[in-house]
Formats: structure tokens, C-alpha cells, sequence
């Protein structure tokens, strides 16, 4: 089974915003989510119904998986220190 990947705007604008090779770290890691959104690595996030992680380096990449429909929402990207602000 094959995920199809879809990032929300939010996630596309904070992707253009990182320097070449790291936006080349994170797209392989996301596109390595549609093989297996459930891959080694990934965590639940605490307190949050439907939202996991996954490390890229030092950027984390918070998405959604639906099953249903084999979807996965990328909801946002960004650097460790910083992402976890942005989702409360």
C-alpha cells in the first residue's frame, strides 16, 4: 500500500524557507512517509489526538495519517526548537 502525501500550505511555505540541502533531507524523509507513515522514528505527539513526528535532522516534520483514504497530511515543518510553539 502506497500513501499519497499532501502538505498543507502552511507546511509548503515553511519548506521553501529552508536552505537547499535541508529541504532535500526533508523531502526524502517525507517521501519515505508513503512507503510507511509508521516508519522507525516516528512518535505520537503527546497531548495531541492525530499528530505524529518524525526527525529529519534537526527539523521535525508533524503530520496526520488517515488510513482510510491512505493519506498523509504533512501539517508542519520545522526546526526543533521552534515547532512545538507553533502547534499550540
Amino acid at each position: 500500500m502506497t500513501y499519497r502525501i499532501e502538505l498543507k500550505s502552511s507546511a509548503l511555505k515553511s519548506l521553501r524557507k529552508f536552505p537547499k540541502d535541508v529541504r532535500k533531507r526533508i523531502g526524502d524523509k517525507i517521501d519515505s512517509l508513503s512507503e510507511n507513515p509508521r516508519t522507525p522514528g516516528f512518535e505520537k505527539l503527546s497531548g495531541k489526538h492525530d499528530l505524529y513526528r518524525v526527525r529529519a535532522g534537526n527539523y521535525r516534520i508533524i503530520y496526520t495519517i488517515q488510513d482510510d483514504m491512505l493519506l498523509v497530511l504533512v501539517v508542519e515543518i520545522g526546526h526543533r526548537r521552534e515547532i512545538y510553539q507553533r502547534l499550540r
